[in-house]
């Protein structure tokens, strides 16, 4: 477990602490109010044996400074916006262009570099908060922000996004969680097994945004209806040839009813993890663009050594009305969940 007195600072005045919430059968998972980032989650094999399967650093200063994005709450808007603007009632906002020629992962300081207010806390479980301010990175309104992670007896990670706005705006979060199933810096996730419950996926243009097209995986690279080796496909020229993959799946829904459903199975080194959710995409990241980053446990990080399953809107949706909407209105409550559930 990374020491939690290698957490005890202030950022912009604010105590940053570390909280470690745990079950009965031993999983542990440890989080940030930086960025509410997951910094370990200790997840059992069909043994029962634990073993920490996210990547990440032992210090506050290298949380701050490397790979910002690892197991963080993504937003306002995660993934891409096509060439940083969007229109909403007629009024159009221009936004940060920080990802080539679109804007990426809610801007130049996005919610994984806030510091989180902590507003409930048990053994099992920690609530975080934070105020989105009117026009922060260009967005309108203030947007009130609640994520809960719990850890269930069943040994499964509940994210749950809850979101709140005084003016129209658009929002889409997720978590950024890097996964290794061996354990984080066991090498590449070429091994690890994926099976997605998806039947279409959302193509993308040459600056990886969607065109607006939603077409059938059938006779793709992006058929994961039945389990895949990812070896099989990660360098295919489909995706990146040498990076991998970084494409979004568009769910199936089943029954209409606002509770999660299961979207993704991965599996390697004797451990299996279902990802259910209420939302309706899953981008699927190889680690595309880790390079040599050296993790808490000595061990280095590089290109396709995880895999991330984030579960999101789809990308762009703020430009192409037919995906669903992004918007949230005043009076309206933002609600929706992730789980990661170790089987």
């Amino acid at each position: 477990m990374v020491n939690e007195e290698s957490f005890t600072d202030l950022v912009k005045g604010k105590r940053i602490g570390l909280f470690t919430l745990c079950n009965p059968q031993g999983m542990k998972v440890q989080i940030t109010n930086y960025g509410a980032k997951i910094v370990s989650l200790y997840a059992p094999d069909k043994d029962g044996k634990l073993a920490d399967v996210v990547l990440g650093f032992s210090t506050l200063e290298e949380w701050k400074t490397k790979e910002t994005y690892f197991n963080a709450v993504i937003g306002r808007y995660a993934n891409r916006i096509k060439e940083g603007h969007f229109t909403l009632d007629g009024k159009e906002y221009k936004l940060a262009v920080n990802n080539g020629t679109n804007h990426l992962h809610g801007g130049n300081v996005g919610f994984n570099e806030k510091v989180w207010d902590v507003v409930g806390q048990t053994k099992h479980s920690v609530s975080l908060h934070y105020r989105s301010a009117d026009g922060e990175e260009n967005y309108p309104g203030t947007l009130d922000v609640y994520v809960t992670y719990n850890v269930t007896l069943d040994n499964a990670l509940e994210i749950t996004y809850e979101a709140k706005t005084d003016k129209p705006t658009v929002l889409g979060f997720t978590n950024h969680a890097y996964f290794n199933l061996k354990g984080e810096g066991e090498g590449n996730v070429k091994d690890h097994v994926l099976q997605v419950f998806a039947d279409e996926y959302t193509p993308f243009d040459d600056t990886a945004c969607p065109t607006g097209e939603i077409l059938s995986v059938e006779g793709t690279p992006m058929d994961f209806r039945e389990p895949v080796l990812v070896g099989d496909r990660i360098d295919l020229p489909f995706f990146a040839p040498g990076r991998g993959i970084d494409n979004n799946f568009v769910l199936r829904k089943t029954d209409g009813k606002k509770k999660p459903e299961l979207a993704a199975v991965v599996s390697a080194a004797g451990r299996t993890m279902q990802v259910l959710t209420t939302i309706p995409g899953l981008q699927v990241y190889t680690g595309n663009w880790v390079e040599k980053n050296i993790g808490k446990s000595g061990r280095e990080y590089d290109v396709q050594t995880a895999i991330c399953l984030e579960a999101q809107n789809f990308p762009n949706s703020p430009n192409i009305p037919s995906f669903p909407s992004p918007v949230l209105r005043p009076g309206e409550v933002y609600f929706e969940q992730c789980v990661y559930k170790f089987v």
